[in-house]
């Protein structure tokens, strides 16, 4: 047989993860450019970083850092990080053994499950869960056991006695994100003792997502696990600068973890990541010299909620809490019984802004009425979304 007449066969692939498909942001925000809505869903500013912090990037690629840096991150980077938590939380990392920069919070995220999580190993994840969780551990080959949050009129809540329930001889790791996304809500200290007190005279570990450490309102304070000896003594704890200096493009985060942890973990990040991008940070670390960009984002981030929630008073959408992140649920009962995938859909078709419904961040799709907005953005943009939302 003449090789030109053999027709080429790609091998069937047996699927790693069968239940991912394209994720909820992707299609609400497909279909937020095509309906020209405003795209309130997916999480990310609509607005620039500040010029100083391009500059600093531009100079460390001038001064000739465009080569590989340490696996572990570029070591001015790692200690400006270890200033910066022991100046906030009072935790002393160490900058060698305990501080590794990753290609953004997901990475992180995702390395710290595959180097912690054997096959057969239980995870309590809480619902409403960041999509990226659960598809990890399903790689890992870990258990996922789901815990939800209760919600009820004064919003969600962590029920800390489901949670103990969930404890058993097979569990490896809790995971907890604070600020929370999707709903908005942050962990107090009580929360926190909680958690130790579940924990204590175990060997669970616990993956502490906090990409939004420095979108906290009112007042509250981050109860960042660094806060915590005891519980950051078993965590790996990630953090964000694509969040926190309004560069999600970037693709840039850190895990904080002690030197036994952290060491599992670098095993995993030099072959599935190995290094960072070099002049980001390298640029970075001398933006971090000054400490007001991340001081003052609360009252940056706290304006622009209050101008999206005073824009939806009267409005007959049922405001949530939302104590930090930038995302503000509502309830929308009063507008509808469509389902939320349903509801976020007509809301980007037929009033042209989109949301994300809530129960895409649980597995099983549970429905609470609930959609999430992100208030991220310029001031025109929320002002345009605004007069569409109030005209409903």
């Amino acid at each position: 047989m003449n090789s030109r007449d053999i027709q080429p066969v790609t091998p069937a692939l047996t699927t790693r993860l069968p239940a991912v498909g394209t994720t909820v942001f992707t299609r609400m925000s497909t279909l937020a450019a095509e309906a020209g809505a405003v795209n309130l869903g997916q999480g990310f500013p609509d607005f620039a970083c500040e010029p100083k912090l391009v500059d600093m990037v531009s100079d460390a690629m001038r001064a000739g850092f465009n080569q590989y840096p340490m696996m572990t991150g570029a070591p001015v980077l790692r200690q400006a990080i270890v200033a910066k938590i022991a100046g906030i939380y009072g935790q002393q990392y160490d900058a060698n053994t305990e501080i590794t920069v990753t290609a953004g919070a997901t990475q992180a995220l995702t390395t710290a499950i595959l180097c912690a999580v054997h096959p057969g190993d239980e995870v309590i994840v809480i619902e409403p869960a960041y999509d990226s969780y659960l598809p990890a551990i399903e790689l890992a080959g870990g258990v996922a056991l789901r815990v939800q949050m209760e919600v009820g009129p004064d919003g969600y809540s962590v029920p800390w006695n489901k949670i103990q329930a969930a404890v058993g001889a097979k569990t490896r790791m809790i995971v907890i994100n604070t600020p929370h996304n999707p709903t908005g809500t942050v962990l107090r200290a009580a929360d926190m003792q909680a958690l130790a007190d579940i924990v204590r005279g175990t060997d669970v570990l616990i993956l502490s997502d906090e990409v939004y450490e420095h979108m906290v309102y009112d007042g509250i304070r981050h109860e960042s696990i660094c806060r915590h000896p005891e519980l950051a003594a078993r965590s790996f704890v990630v953090s964000s600068f694509g969040k926190t200096y309004h560069v999600t493009g970037w693709k840039i985060g850190y895990v904080a973890a002690p030197a036994a942890l952290s060491a599992e973990f670098r095993k995993v990040h030099q072959y599935n990541v190995f290094s960072v991008n070099t002049p980001m940070q390298h640029g970075i670390a001398s933006y971090m010299a000054d400490p007001q960009p991340y001081v003052q984002l609360p009252a940056f981030y706290q304006r622009k909620r209050d101008i999206f929630r005073n824009g939806l008073q009267g409005s007959r959408f049922e405001l949530l809490p939302a104590d930090g992140t930038y995302f503000q649920c509502v309830r929308y009962g009063a507008i509808s019984d469509m389902p939320e995938a349903q509801f976020a859909e007509w809301l980007t078709t037929e009033v042209k802004v989109a949301a994300i419904p809530v129960s895409a961040f649980y597995q099983q799709g549970k429905e609470s009425g609930i959609v999430r907005f992100c208030f991220a953005k310029k001031d025109d943009t929320l002002a345009l979304a605004l007069e569409r939302l109030a005209s409903i």
